[in-house]
């Protein structure tokens, strides 16, 4: 079975300075090919291209404005990563097992119109159209650490709010404990849907109290524009504490059930994938240590932070569990 690509001895190569955070828009020039470079420039060089020719064909990528987040630990001071780099390097298996493979073929996505649909145990099922979804909170900017499981990770601005307020709107019943989260899975836009790799379509889930966590949220941009395509236009959840796969992207449907949903790297590989996710150093993937990462744009490996960071605002929504049984 073929599950995540591992890319042990790859370097992303960045610029030697990266873009600040309040220039988000700025887009350097791309890295210049030389004789001598290495496979990971070449490869880093090309997928920024692929990145902006998406961009080219969609037309400049509509802004989407938030204000900086209140919410504790929603805004880290560390250095953004560089744009093309975040929307260059992506898992978006529905695109394509590669890192550039979403930026080169998720231009076929289609984002309008888009409906969400809210339903399962709840007082009041919604069909959700995105216009709908974008006034259920107020905008808000939160830069998160993404750790991904194979050992790399970014640092990105959302634009979005906590997914609590679809929870709130909906109204779960008594025994809603689980909020599963399912996405596209169009073979006409997404050409490696219907491939071997998964169970399509795509499923995560988060127990219901981490989902009504005010770190949970839903985004509908990053750097300040809507989301590219790429990155899981043009609604997506993003779990700051969870390892990058549980934040499923393309989100059509969200429903509420009182048994922990089948998700779907659990279903390929239940050895390898837990339903819960946490980030946690002291647990290996059983291929891989994950006491180390890297981050986009650097070269050198760095410790990996319990539950990635925010274990102040988050480990208490684990109290008393094995987190070694429970991965």
């Amino acid at each position: 079975m073929l599950i995540h690509t591992r890319r042990d001895g790859f370097v992303h190569r960045a610029s030697s300075e990266i873009t600040p955070p309040d220039v988000y828009h700025r887009r350097r020039e791309l890295l210049k090919l030389t004789a001598g470079a290495a496979a990971g420039s070449v490869l880093a060089a090309w997928a920024s291209r692929e990145a902006r020719a998406q961009v080219a064909r969609a037309g400049k990528l509509a802004p989407l404005a938030g204000a900086k987040s209140a919410v504790a630990g929603a805004v880290t001071m560390e250095k953004v990563t560089d744009y093309k780099d975040a929307t260059s390097y992506n898992n978006f298996y529905e695109f394509g097992t590669d890192k550039a493979d979403p930026a080169k073929n998720a231009h076929t996505l289609k984002t309008s119109p888009w409906t969400v649909d809210v339903d399962g145990l709840v007082k009041k099922p919604a069909k959700l159209q995105l216009e709908d979804l974008l006034k259920l909170g107020a905008m808000e900017e939160r830069i998160y650490r993404l750790r991904c499981v194979e050992g790399w990770s970014m640092v990105v601005p959302w634009v979005g709010y906590s997914m609590s307020k679809v929870i709130e709107k909906v109204e779960p019943l008594g025994n809603a404990k689980f909020v599963e989260f399912i996405t596209l899975a169009d073979p006409k836009t997404m050409p490696f849907v219907g491939s071997r790799v998964l169970d399509w379509p795509y499923v995560e889930g988060l127990r219901i109290d981490e989902a009504m966590h005010p770190l949970a949220m839903l985004a509908f941009g990053m750097y300040g524009e809507v989301l590219p395509n790429q990155n899981g236009a043009p609604v997506r959840l993003v779990v700051p504490w969870k390892y990058g796969f549980k934040s499923a992207k393309s989100l059509v449907r969200i429903r509420f059930t009182d048994r922990e949903p089948k998700t779907a790297w659990n279903k390929a590989a239940a050895n390898e994938y837990g339903f819960y996710s946490n980030v946690n150093p002291e647990v290996d993937h059983p291929r891989w240590s994950q006491a180390t990462e890297r981050r986009i744009g650097e070269l050198a490996r760095r410790p990996t932070l319990k539950f990635n960071g925010y274990a102040e605002q988050v480990s208490s929504l684990y109290q008393g569990m094995d987190l070694r049984v429970n991965y």
